[in-house]
């Protein structure tokens, strides 16, 4: 394939970019404070996890345990601000590392500023895994084999990264209407999915994807699709201290780390993010939310997808399906072994 100029010269512009977010990465480290550094502890090949949370105190519990039993060995936390005992409960977990900051979250690029300079000072070498405390990570086999396994096989594949996508999970009536509790399951509550009704497509000039769709695309933004929420992300990355997370964990640099997808035909290996956004507390926390103003870089486009949720809305529809099982979900083209057996 022939390089033209303008490929060089989008090269060399992207190689710029990704420069320029480390260095805001460098310079937003001092937004945070230790609260409780245990990364001394990190071994070598340790799968390390990597989030920033606000108020995630009913979340946390599960989402640990969660991904401990997937072979995560540590995690390495900013919390934002929190007022719900969230702090306290990260900082009483022998394998969290906890960061604390009340720094705007929209002016350190929605926490990737903070996410990027832990995974600079501590990354380099492991895979690493960047989520949302409301993401739950599931791959193909993932109730057989750990991460542990996961990644030797990308290494052997020579892939250093792995690509997911993020499933809405809803409750079958109101999202309000189904009361959690810390530590429980929140697919107890969150067991139907929209199993169709996906847009896909590749973005320029990073090369990354670009899902959309779901109950948020249906419910919120029919009007305006284009607006929906981005589904795709690639929140496993064996990493190195030059990588950078440009838009949350949707894409990164250099571009290579985006082809989460075969280019010839075939199947890439893939996962899901459950997302378990519609708990009873989504009623309350977009009236928060929409107050501060501080999760979307115009938040006022967003005020009637905020006055919804808080109406305690239905996502339900007759062609929901239910969660069941990872070969289910791949059968729907949802996921992918890409070859992993």
């Amino acid at each position: 394939m022939t390089t033209t100029p303008d490929d060089l010269w989008q090269a060399y512009r992207l190689r710029w970019k990704r420069r320029r977010y480390l260095a805001h990465a460098v310079r937003h480290r001092h937004d945070l404070t230790p609260r409780h550094d245990r990364t001394a502890a990190i071994g070598k090949g340790d799968i390390l996890a990597f989030a920033t949370v606000r108020n995630e105190s009913i979340r946390l519990p599960w989402f640990l345990d969660h991904h401990r039993r997937l072979g995560v060995s540590h995690f390495l936390i900013v919390d934002n601000g929190s007022d719900d005992g969230t702090t306290d409960l990260l900082a009483a977990q022998p394998d969290v590392s906890l960061w604390t900051t009340t720094a705007s979250y929209k002016a350190s690029r929605f926490g990737m500023d903070w996410i990027n300079w832990l995974l600079m000072r501590h990354g380099n070498g492991h895979w690493c895994l960047t989520l949302d405390a409301d993401e739950l990570l599931i791959y193909p086999y993932w109730d057989s084999r750990d991460l542990r396994a996961l990644t030797r096989w990308l290494d052997g594949q020579g892939r250093p990264m792995f690509g997911a996508m993020m499933l809405d999970l809803y409750p079958k009536g109101p999202v309000g209407d189904f009361p959690y509790r810390a530590g429980e399951d929140p697919l107890a509550n969150l067991h139907w999915f929209d199993p169709a009704g996906y847009g896909i497509r590749v973005q320029q000039p990073m090369g990354n994807l670009w899902i959309q769709g779901g109950p948020r695309a249906r419910a919120f933004f029919a009007a305006d699709p284009r607006r929906a929420p981005t589904l795709n992300k690639v929140p496993l990355v064996k990493w190195h201290w030059r990588y950078a997370y440009v838009n949350s964990t949707h894409s990164l640099l250099p571009p290579p780390l985006n082809r989460i997808y075969d280019k010839d035909g075939g199947e890439a290996p893939s996962g899901l993010l459950l997302h378990t956004k519609f708990l009873h507390t989504i009623v309350d926390r977009a009236r928060v939310e929409q107050e501060r103003g501080e999760h979307f870089s115009n938040s006022a486009l967003y005020d009637r997808y905020y006055d919804a949720l808080t109406e305690n809305p239905d996502l339900w529809t007759p062609h929901s399906r239910r969660l069941t099982t990872w070969r289910a979900l791949e059968s729907l083209g949802l996921m992918s072994r890409g070859g992993w057996v």
